[in-house]
């Protein structure tokens, strides 16, 4: 950091399985990445190429090897999974992963219907390859799925041999965890935090309102995903509490209450105290 601030939370180091942010690209050119890199290397753990960018953007391998080169890992998005298994090319994804050297894959089934069983089936074979990350939850805004469903989901997934589950947003933010204008469906939130680890859940949380409210309700060290690459310092601030929307979450309120204390009035003159801003 560039200067000292007291009262801060305390905040994880990579690698850190609490406090991890998932940012997703969306396209990105290598020249994006560079300077994306420069300033969010440090507060990123994984990169998502979003759905199925991958297949057509440039210079594919010029870009993985930038994230590389700064150690961190990326993974192909849940979208481009589903539409190997929807064409029956399940070798050809696992073929797919190694020529490419991927670390992560994402199993989800958000654009598909696919037989809950079959799915763990994937996450257990993939799991013998590379880290699996897989997603619950649906991008159809019209399927609603109940919260003990969510919590059976992510349970087997985690069993089946995922290292972390994930909360479908999609990446505008408006299905899935969330109502159609975006708000935290908070009941299902805190009814999954009674079954699942917290440190075990990616929130994909594209809205800095999202993402205000995951880090009231769980901390600093809360695990974000859909972060876009320009948001990613503006996050790092939120969690430190060091933009408006958590300005005081992190404070000893009794140390700062007695700074600003106003002064006693006087009878017959106005009282003064120090102004807010």
């Amino acid at each position: 950091m560039n200067y000292s601030l007291s009262q801060l939370p305390e905040r994880t180091s990579k690698p850190r399985e609490q406090g991890f942010t998932m940012v997703m690209d969306k396209g990105l050119s290598v020249r994006e990445v560079e300077d994306f890199l420069e300033v969010g290397a440090d507060y990123t753990d994984i990169v998502k190429l979003g759905w199925a960018t991958s297949y057509a953007t440039p210079n594919l391998k010029r870009k993985l090897a930038a994230y590389k080169e700064a150690g961190i890992p990326v993974y192909f998005g849940g979208t481009l999974f589903e539409a190997f298994i929807i064409r029956n090319q399940f070798e050809d994804y696992q073929r797919l992963l190694d020529t490419f050297g991927m670390e992560y894959a994402e199993v989800s089934d958000g654009s598909i219907d696919l037989n809950h069983d079959k799915k763990l089936e994937f996450i257990r074979t993939l799991s013998g390859q590379v880290q699996v990350l897989s997603e619950v939850g649906s991008k159809d805004a019209e399927k609603i799925i109940p919260p003990y469903k969510w919590i059976s989901q992510m349970k087997t997934e985690l069993e089946a041999g995922a290292v972390k589950v994930i909360g479908e947003a999609r990446e505008a933010g408006n299905v899935g965890l969330f109502r159609s204008t975006g708000e935290v469906r908070s009941g299902l939130v805190e009814e999954i935090l009674t079954q699942i680890p917290f440190e075990k859940i990616i929130w994909e949380a594209p809205q800095k309102a999202q993402q205000v409210w995951f880090i009231k309700l769980l901390g600093a060290n809360v695990n974000l995903g859909n972060i876009a690459p320009n948001e990613i310092i503006s996050l790092e601030t939120i969690r430190l509490g060091l933009r408006g929307d958590t300005f005081t979450d992190f404070l000893d309120m009794s140390q700062v209450d007695e700074m600003f204390r106003p002064e006693p009035k006087t009878p017959g003159r106005p009282g003064t105290s120090m102004p807010r801003g």
